[in-house]
């Protein structure tokens, strides 16, 4: 619980900040938003969420890559493996991937890019759905970790 309540400040926080320019979050870890996943391979999520429009900013093989879009920096982490992310925690507990945290990706054209990436083989949890602030979608990366598809409304924009 305590690392959910961290992800949603840290996303309300990046919500409500200033935009930065792309040369400032880039050279800047204050001016990033990092978020970790544990993947199960860390190559194929890499190839996944380049199609989201991420760069890779650094790759150690199977054990770590760094990614950005705009002002978050995407770390996955394969579950075990010689990094801090992959060790167990003291009662045993080990890091795994899924759950319902998520990044939340705002899209100018949500329909299009879930018929694109339907036609890539990618998994959806569910249709579109129509709300209040927008319309949305939730779709899995290859390791199940979710990741929301957002389009706002005219009147509820994220900047």
């Amino acid at each position: 619980m305590k690392i959910a309540k961290i992800f949603v400040l840290a996303l309300i926080l990046s919500i409500g900040a200033p935009s930065a320019s792309a040369q400032n979050a880039e050279t800047s870890n204050s001016a990033l938003v990092r978020v970790r996943y544990i993947v199960k391979d860390v190559p194929i999520a890499v190839a996944f969420y380049t199609k989201l429009g991420f760069k890779i900013d650094a790759q150690s093989g199977p054990y770590f890559a760094a990614l950005s879009r705009g002002g978050v920096q995407l770390l996955l982490s394969p579950p075990v493996g010689p990094g801090g992310a992959s060790q167990p925690m003291p009662n045993g507990d080990k890091p795994a991937p899924g759950g319902w945290n998520r990044i939340v990706l705002d899209t100018p054209n949500l329909q299009g890019d879930v018929d694109k990436l339907r036609k890539e083989g990618v998994h959806f949890r569910n249709d579109i759905i129509v709300g209040l602030g927008g319309n949305q979608v939730l779709l899995d990366d290859p390791s199940g970790n979710v990741v929301e598809l957002f389009q706002p409304t005219a009147v509820y924009q994220t900047r």
